[in-house]
Formats: structure tokens, sequence, C-alpha cells
């Protein structure tokens, strides 16, 4: 567990102390593109964040090469090479997306490859435990396609998601977590020497995203752009490969005692296939809904909009660290709960615990439909918004001045017009002179506008 710990640490040390001049790189590089219409902040803000994620996940590679009860990774298993070829490839795509803005199609096919050169060098799909069925082994063709089609998926369910302040690497840091301590059961547990490299993926990408979310938290300083959502979103489908279809389930000598005995020590075997989707079951659920919502309405699947998740918590009325923070619950929910469930599937406590806390999601999410009213007791304990006695004197004081309003008489209305009459052909303020605070500023720039329109029509 500590060599596992440092290189969280170390890769999160790296990524924090590289994304400041990865910054003020891409503030001189131009990777600040203008804010568009599905977008929710209101300042350009630099890109490029992926470049200190990668270089993180490769000091994180490094360091457990030359620790020494990580090194056996790197010597038994090509794995860790795998990664780092399919994250370099995928990296470098979504650094020249961050600044070019490439085609869709050409993002998809570079994914594919990066997810093929994976392949090739033996991070793949082998078989997979399905349940009433056992184990079903794989062909080459089927492992393949079955390998890129969930590293694609992973990579855009994550991308989708990227759409508030340190919302994806918030969600995706909390997956991770719930992975690693997933894999290292097995691994520690059962001594199976398969899962450690499932394992260090995981505590490499928590430190990855435990580093970036510094600067990504509301208000964001920088994006981590496609460089950053993609390569971490192949980093988590990796693992996930990693421990799902390349680890022997009759290694864990579950198969012993009662049948049902039986049944409930198999569901570690079980949920490798069911715990990668639970991990990415919220972005998942969003790239579902946003490639019906576009196809129904005639749209490319890849056209962008204002439908997704965290933009409908905004229009419910949440604010915007408070849709985070959501959505860092139902994930949070959703992979611990597996996680628990796959530790004592026989315990009726972890079903009840997980409904009690989807009904308490809810109703969070329903919280702004809600009016707030404290007693009276508590006024004072409570901001004035929500003081009974406040809401009504300031409904007394709006009835009080309507009712005080009347129309003017035309004795006042000619006053009026006069008074009116007399600012109008008062000189105008002369350039630099300035009321408070610079308020009459206003008037003498739209002059020097005019000004120079004049000298341009010279």
């Amino acid at each position: 567990m500590r060599e596992y710990l440092l290189t969280l640490c170390i890769t999160a040390a790296v990524t924090y102390l590289l994304t400041g001049p990865v910054r003020k790189f891409a503030i001189v590089a131009g990777a600040m593109p203008q804010i568009r219409a599905r977008d929710v902040h209101r300042e350009p803000t630099p890109r490029l964040g992926g470049i200190a994620m990668f270089f993180g996940l490769c000091a994180g590679l490094l360091v457990a090469d030359h620790l020494r009860n990580l090194n056996a990774v790197f010597s038994d298993s090509n794995e860790p090479r795998a990664l780092l070829s399919g994250a370099a490839l995928i990296w470098l795509i979504g650094v020249l997306d961050d600044k070019f803005e490439i085609d869709a199609l050409i993002k998809l096919g570079g994914q594919m490859i990066a997810a093929g050169v994976m392949v090739m060098q033996g991070l793949t799909i082998l078989w997979l435990p399905i349940p009433g069925v056992g184990l079903v082994a794989l062909t080459q063709w089927q492992g393949t396609l079955l390998t890129v089609a969930l590293v694609v998926i992973t990579i855009n369910a994550v991308n989708f998601v990227d759409g508030l302040d340190g919302l994806a690497a918030g969600m995706v840091c909390i997956a991770s977590a719930a992975f690693f301590l997933y894999a290292y059961r097995i691994w520690y547990s059962y001594g199976i020497e398969a899962a450690a490299p499932a394992t260090l993926f995981a505590s490499i990408l928590m430190g990855m995203c435990l580093g970036f979310l510094p600067h990504n938290m509301h208000p964001a300083r920088i994006f981590m752009g496609d460089s950053g959502s993609m390569l971490i979103g192949l980093v988590l489908a990796a693992g996930a490969i990693s421990i799902t279809g390349q680890i022997d389930p009759d290694a864990m000598n579950l198969f012993s005692g009662s049948e049902r005995n039986t049944v409930h020590q198999t569901v570690p075997v079980y949920i490798p296939l069911l715990l990668p989707l639970t991990i990415i079951a919220v972005p998942a659920a969003d790239l579902v809904l946003a490639i019906v919502r576009r196809t129904w309405r005639g749209q490319s699947p890849f056209a962008a909009d204002r439908g997704h998740l965290h933009h409908r918590l905004l229009e419910v009325g949440h604010s915007h660290s408070r849709a985070v923070l959501i959505m860092y619950f139902w994930s949070a929910l959703i992979a611990f709960g597996a996680l628990a469930f796959s530790v004592n599937s026989a315990s009726m406590w972890i079903v009840l615990g997980i409904a009690a806390l989807s009904a308490v999601g809810l109703v969070l999410l329903l919280l702004p439909r809600f009016t707030p009213r404290a007693p009276r007791w508590a006024e004072h304990l409570v901001p004035p918004r929500y003081r009974r006695r406040r809401r009504v004197a300031l409904a007394a004081e709006a009835a009080v001045a309507s009712v005080a309003y009347e129309e003017p008489t035309s004795h006042e209305k000619a006053a009026q017009e006069r008074e009116e009459g007399v600012r109008e052909h008062r000189s105008p303020v002369t350039t630099g002179v300035s009321g408070v605070n610079g308020a009459t500023a206003i008037g003498p720039r739209a002059r020097f506008l005019e000004g120079r329109k004049a000298e341009s029509s010279r």
C-alpha cells in the first residue's frame, strides 16, 4: 500500500506543479478559444491542462518502475508500456484539438488507433465472466473489438461530462478511488499478481486528478481540454480492461461449499464486468441521452448543445458548485455502492443504505424547487433571505410603494419636460473629467470612438 500511495503522491505533485507553467504556455500559444453558446464560463480560459496530466502519468510510471514491490509489474507484464503508448497517442491528438479544433471523426479515428496500439501490446480482453454461463473465452477478433469499443465509449463518456469546472476530474477521481480499492483487494486478499497493473493504473489516475483539481475548481484558471479528458478516460478504460478480461476467476478459489455460498462468493467474479460500467454510469447515461436527443432532432450525434446533465442542473436552479457536488454525490454512490456489494452481497443493510442515499440524492436534485422557511426561533441563525419577517417587510414595502405611486398631473408633467430641456442644453463633460470611480467615462469613450471613425473616413 505504501508504494501505491507514494506513486499517487508523486503523480499528484508533478501534475500540480506543472499546471501553472502549462497555463502560461497555453496563454502564449493562443489555446484560449472564444466562449461558445454551450459554454458555462464567462471569460476565455486557457486549455491544454492535459499536458501537465500526461507528464504526471509519466512521472508515476517512472517512480513505480524503481520501487521494489512494483517493479515486478513492469518485468512480468507489458501492460504499463501499452498504456503509455496509447496515452501518448491520444494525448497528442487532444493537444492538437485544443489548439486547432480538429474534426470529431478524426478524433474518433485517433481513439480507435490508440486502443488498437494497446491491443497490439497485450492490453486486451481475453475472456469474460458472464453470470449464469461462466467463463467465456474470446477469440482474437472478439477481444480486439470489445477492447476498442470499451476504450472509445469510456473516453467519450468522460469527454462529454467535462462541462463544468472540476466536474470531470472529480468524477474520475471518485471512480478511480473505488476501482483502486477493488483491484487492491483482489491483489492483496486473493494474492493474484495479475491485478497489480490495474491497481497501479488506478493510483496514478487518482494522482493525476487530485493534482489538477486545485487549478480546475470553480472558478477554473485552466481547463484540461480534450488532451486531458481523453487521457484520463483512456487510463480508466485500461484499468477496467486489465482487471476484467485478464484475471482468471478460478484463481480466487471461490467455487467451494454449498450452492448458496458459492453464489454469494462468486459475486467478485462478476463485479469486474459491472464495476467499469458503474464507474462511468453517470457519464455514460449523459452520453446515451445526448445521442438520442441529437438524433431525435435530426442533428449529428457529435453536435454540441446545452442539454447535458450538468446544464440541466443549472437550469433547475442549482449554483455551479452545487451542481458539481451533486454529480460527485451520484458518482460516489454508484461506484462505492457496487464496491460494497462486491465485498458482502448478502447484506441487506447495503441495499437499504444505497436506497436511503438515493432518496437523499433526489431531494438534493429538487432542492431549488422548494422555498425554505426557517422557524421564528431560528431566524437569527439563517441568512436574511430565509427570514419570514424580512419577506413580510419587503412585501409590505412593495405594497406601500404601489399605493403611494400616483399618475403625475399635467402641471407636473410640464415641469418635468422643462427640466429635461434644461439638461439637454447643458454643456457636456469635457474629456478627462470623471465622476466617482470614473462613472462619466462612458461619454468621452463614445466621443473617442466617433473621432476615430472620422479619422479613418479621411
